[in-house]
């Protein structure tokens, strides 16, 4: 069945509260456009999995206290430093956090994208990050002596959310080669994609696109959203806005700042620049 087509509001109608919602790292097509539109709608206590990473993205659905639990390799804006309100936020304990490693988001999504209940991974062992997971178990190799692995269960985000060039009339998403992408599509129950156009030849009958593409049959729905990355970049697109980015740091040092921020750039819809 093909994926329907939506309006930008009626996509992110189809995000409720109170869910686990991955989103991919800055470098792989962000759905900045339908962020802003969740904070718009006043989403809630949203488990947000990183994969593995985000930047202005979680932060802003911290910052709009959105997020209830966050589960992430890292938080960062990159070569502006630190990401402000998630650095306040987890200080203030505004939110639960879920410490991860990248490999370990990776491998628990392959787990459920494979069907299996959980996922072996060595090299947690010895690192302290085990001793604030308790939902990780370490246990024996049964084919070795002497031989622990960690046992990381399955990641199946309720709904994943991503940014991509293409999309064509039947619903296949194009990705390129950002595979992390094919993933968590495969992972989620259900997959959200915001795309820049819309492309009237079939995806999958092109032998150049065929591989970077998301068949139709992992896409639960799709809304067109030009620059639907912005402030961050879309490889082969647009570059990231840095102005923008630095603009948004510095305005989120403080709790009033970044109220501002929210109210002039998120809570009035504006076209991307």
């Amino acid at each position: 069945m093909d994926a329907p087509f939506l309006s930008l509001e009626d996509l992110v109608a189809e995000i409720p509260d109170g869910i686990m919602l991955a989103v991919p790292p800055d470098y792989s097509g962000v759905a900045m456009a339908a962020t802003r539109a969740l904070i718009r709608r006043g989403v809630k206590n949203l488990h947000l999995l990183a994969v593995p990473t985000s930047g202005i993205q979680a932060e802003l659905l911290i910052g709009a206290g959105a997020v209830s639990t966050l589960e992430a390799a890292a938080v960062t804006m990159g070569e502006l430093g630190p990401a402000p309100r998630f650095t306040a936020l987890v200080k203030s304990g505004a939110f639960a956090l879920k410490d991860s490693t990248c490999p370990a988001i990776h491998a628990a999504l392959q787990a459920a994208e494979k069907g299996l209940p959980f996922m072996p991974l060595r090299g947690l062992i010895g690192s302290d990050i085990l001793a604030f997971r308790p939902d990780w178990r370490v246990a024996e190799n049964p084919f070795g002596d002497n031989d622990p692995v960690v046992l990381l269960p399955a990641l199946r985000p309720d709904i994943a959310l991503f940014h991509a060039p293409l999309a064509d009339r039947a619903g296949n998403v194009w990705i390129g080669r950002r595979r992390e992408l094919m993933v968590m599509a495969h992972a989620a129950r259900r997959t959200l994609v915001t795309v820049e156009e819309i492309h009237d030849d079939d995806l999958l009958a092109d032998e150049r696109m065929a591989s970077g593409t998301i068949p139709s049959l992992y896409i639960g729905a799709v809304a067109e959203a030009p620059r639907g990355a912005w402030p961050i970049g879309l490889e082969g697109r647009y570059e990231a806005d840095g102005e923008h980015l630095a603009l948004y740091v510095r305005a989120a040092r403080t709790e009033d700042g970044f109220r501002r921020y929210l109210a002039e750039h998120v809570l009035v819809e504006r076209r991307a620049a």
